[in-house]
């Protein structure tokens, strides 16, 4: 698996768990922010997803 899959999920859960803390808080900013690692995250995530994809395609090929 690969690196960015397990780092983009935890971006993602520290950004959701940010993103609640500041709608609970009404800190906008805070809430903001979490929304931004949140979403990062989902992408680090999919950039992990094609590269597993792209190694076992590679795999098969050989």
């Amino acid at each position: 698996m690969d690196k960015n899959r397990v780092e983009g999920t935890k971006h993602e859960i520290k950004g959701a768990v940010k993103e609640v803390a500041g709608k609970v808080t009404g800190n906008k900013m805070k809430e903001a922010v979490g929304n931004l690692e949140k979403n990062a995250g989902k992408l680090q995530k999919e950039i992990g997803k094609a590269a597993d994809e792209q190694r076992d395609a590679d795999k098969r090929r050989h």
